[in-house]
């Protein structure tokens, strides 16, 4: 069974940056899709970006492109969500998920929920002056 840990979340001024982690138990993270899931203060969890097996997709939502970057460090079996150039709008609580991959391709597409099987307890990003 994989857990999964997020860390990294934290108040930080419009502008500035963050790096989140997300970090496995129980299995490496090179054989799966690995996404990370925003909730928004009153809103539904959202799929904002993920990367595929051997990093051959990845996907970012508009509205983090140019600013979010996902990366995958095989040799200290983490995911990384660096975060700069953040906005007020930012803030939510960020979970990390995974899910067994195959094809490399899960990625080509925005993430949803109902494909990923294990879950993280999130962090809190607080983008506030």
């Amino acid at each position: 069974q994989l857990q999964l840990a997020e860390s990294g979340g934290d108040l930080v001024q419009p502008g500035g940056s963050l790096r989140l982690s997300c970090a496995p138990s129980g299995s490496t993270f090179e054989y799966y899709a690995v996404a990370w899931f925003r909730q928004a203060p009153g809103k539904e969890r959202e799929g904002i970006s993920c990367i595929s097996i051997s990093d051959r997709s990845a996907f970012y939502t508009d509205s983090l492109k140019g600013r979010f970057t996902i990366s995958r460090d095989n040799a200290k079996n983490r995911v990384y969500l660096q975060m700069d150039n953040l906005i007020p709008e930012d803030t939510g609580v960020y979970y990390c998920a995974a899910v067994p991959e195959f094809s490399g391709r899960l990625c080509e597409e925005k993430p949803t929920a109902s494909e990923y099987m294990f879950w993280g307890q999130g962090t809190q990003v607080t983008v506030s002056s």
